[in-house]
Order: structure tokens, then C-alpha cells, then sequence
């Protein structure tokens, strides 16, 4: 068994591969500062991040189905031998039974949320508030365009340092669990920006999404901090009518947490302690993380699909694991 170096174009090739657990943010697992583990004895990668005495996995076993639970038992056991434990986040419910199966405790955690482009219109008494603040945003002179990232590179730079500064002293760019851009797989990302006056004010990234409901993942998101109101939308819209006119059939809005816990299945033995705690972050956590800001985003689009997203702790669900969570994501 092995763990990192691993090379990127071997992640690569199993995230698109091995679509069994249909995690829309798959591409992810080829960030900067990600670990990886191979086993002689299955095929296929686990992704993770150490951070104190914690493996924390990203999604489960990028393997064939056949392999997960044997690529799975290996790394619990690679991670005893280091005297760590595991915890998995955005495990897919397909990827839970390993888990289980592995005595790990699974819990809801939030979920993903796509729009079928096939269907897509902003038609309608629905949508008429998104498309009269898309079309305020197009009056002020807002100019739309995808473009490749090394002319642009620099000012997105000075573009996240100021929206970054928006988040008060001490705020750190968030990793692990949301994309990045400039690394060797750029080419394989899209890139919409929005100009205003000649400036730099908003731009999305989009990250391929594989699996039976392929398209493209709404990833980075970032506007300066006081453009107008409708940028993104409106950088959303241009490229949902680029990809819908190229024939990609999925949008993906991606994972936001602490969402939708009482409409989707729960699964056995998961802790209903933890389940209220997740709901009680809904409630009142913005200090930990936006949900319902970015939810209300995601909702604006009126989304087909929901997919639950999990947590599975492997000693039983705790607040520590939660937390070397968000530690693994630079986001405490």
C-alpha cells in the first residue's frame, strides 16, 4: 500500500472512471495539498488530508465497486498504523455501505443541488425577480465573456484579496471542499468573467463533473465588493447558455452544508444528537459557515435534483472530527 506522491493523471483517470458514488465535486479531489492512498490489492484512489491526529477523506474510494470495501479497509488500517482515525466528508449514499459495513458512523452533513439544463428556462412569473436583476446588472454596462486564465490570472489575484478582506480580520481562503485554478488541470476548467468599465468585477469558475449525470460544477465563486447587484447571475446565465448550447445536460451548485437534513433519507445507526446538531447549524451557525446565503443562491435557479451528502466517523460521530473538518479546509 501506498500513500502520496501519486500522480494527478492517475487521480485523474479515477475520478472518471469510477463513477459509482456520483460525487459532482470529484474534480476537487485533484487540489494542491491533497493526499493520496493506492493499494497493490484494488484499484483506485482514497483522497484525504492530515490534519492532527485525523485522516480526513474526501468522498469515499475513487474505485470500482467491487473494490471500494477492500480499498477501504486498507486505508482504516494504514491510518491505525499512523495512530490516526478517519473521517469522511461528502460521502455520496451509494459510497455509505463500506462504511457501515466498517462499523463508522454515517450522518447527513448537508447536500448538492444541479439544474437540468435540458429543461432549464428563466420563463415564467418565477423567475421574474432573477431576470430583472440579470438584466439591472447588463444595463449598468456589465460585459460577459469566457476567457482563458492566464491573461486574467493577476487580477483575479487582486480580485480574491479584496473579496477575501470583505470577510473580516483573520478570514483565510477556503480549500480542500471548493475548487482552485492555475494548476496543471487549468485547461480543463471554464472561466466566465464579468467587466465592468474595464475592471475586473466578478468571475465563476467551472470544474467537470463526471458520472451518469455529467456537465459542469458552479465552483469559485467571486465578485468585488461593490459591483453591482445580478453580477453572478448574470456570469451564471452566459454560461449556462454556452453549456446548454454545447448540449451539457447538468448544472451542479455543488455542496453547501447543514442543508436540506429533513427531506432526505437517513441512514442506520446514525446519530440523531449529531442530526439535530447539523440542523441547529442551519439555524444559527453563519458565523461557521453562510448555508443558508448560499442555498438561497443555489434555490434562485430552481433546482431537479437534490442529492444528500454524508459524514461517516469511524469512532462514532464527534464534535473534535467536525472540527479538524473545517481545519482541513483552512477554515479555522
Amino acid at each position: 500500500m501506498t500513500e502520496a506522491p501519486v500522480k494527478t493523471d492517475t487521480v485523474l483517470s479515477a475520478i472518471q472512471k469510477y463513477t459509482v458514488g456520483e460525487n459532482p465535486s470529484s474534480f476537487l479531489a485533484l487540489n494542491d495539498g491533497n493526499s493520496y492512498f493506492e493499494s497493490e490489492n484494488a484499484p483506485g484512489v482514497i483522497v484525504y488530508r492530515t490534519t492532527g491526529r485525523y485522516m480526513v477523506q474526501f468522498g469515499g474510494p475513487f474505485s470500482p465497486v467491487e473494490h471500494r470495501s477492500r480499498l477501504l479497509k486498507e486505508f482504516v488500517a494504514h491510518a491505525a498504523g499512523q495512530g490516526r482515525e478517519i473521517v469522511t466528508v461528502q460521502l455520496q449514499g451509494p459510497d455509505a455501505e463500506p462504511y457501515l459495513a466498517e462499523g463508522f458512523t454515517v450522518n447527513q452533513i448537508g447536500a448538492s443541488y444541479a439544474v437540468d439544463l435540458e429543461k432549464f428556462t428563466l420563463r415564467g412569473t418565477a423567475f421574474m425577480q432573477l431576470r430583472n436583476k440579470i438584466s439591472r446588472s447588463l444595463r449598468s454596462g456589465l460585459e460577459i465573456k469566457e476567457v482563458p486564465l492566464e491573461p486574467w490570472y493577476e487580477r483575479m489575484r487582486e480580485l480574491d484579496a479584496g473579496w477575501l478582506g470583505t470577510k473580516g480580520e483573520g478570514a483565510k481562503p477556503l480549500e480542500f471542499l471548493v475548487g482552485q485554478y492555475g494548476d496543471a488541470h487549468q485547461p480543463m476548467r471554464r472561466l466566465f468573467v464579468g467587466v465592468l468599465d474595464g475592471r475586473l468585477t466578478g468571475y465563476i469558475t467551472y470544474s467537470p463533473v463526471y458520472g451518469s449525470r455529467p456537465g459542469w460544477l458552479h465552483d469559485l465563486t467571486r465578485r468585488h465588493p461593490d459591483s453591482p447587484p445580478g453580477v453572478m447571475e448574470a456570469i451564471n446565465k452566459a454560461a449556462i447558455d454556452t453549456f446548454t448550447a454545447e448540449g451539457a445536460r447538468w448544472l451542479h451548485f455543488g455542496f453547501t452544508p447543514f442543508t436540506s437534513l429533513d427531506t432526505q433519507p437517513r441512514l442506520p445507526g446514525y446519530s440523531r444528537g449529531f442530526h439535530w446538531f447539523m440542523g441547529h447549524l442551519w439555524e444559527h451557525g453563519e458565523a461557521v459557515y453562510p448555508a443558508q446565503t448560499q442555498l438561497a443562491y443555489k434555490e434562485k435557479w430552481a433546482p431537479d435534483l437534490v442529492l444528500p451528502e454524508y459524514v461517516a466517523f469511524q469512532h462514532g460521530a464527534s464534535i473534535p472530527a467536525l472540527v479538524h473538518i473545517f481545519r482541513a479546509c483552512n477554515a479555522v
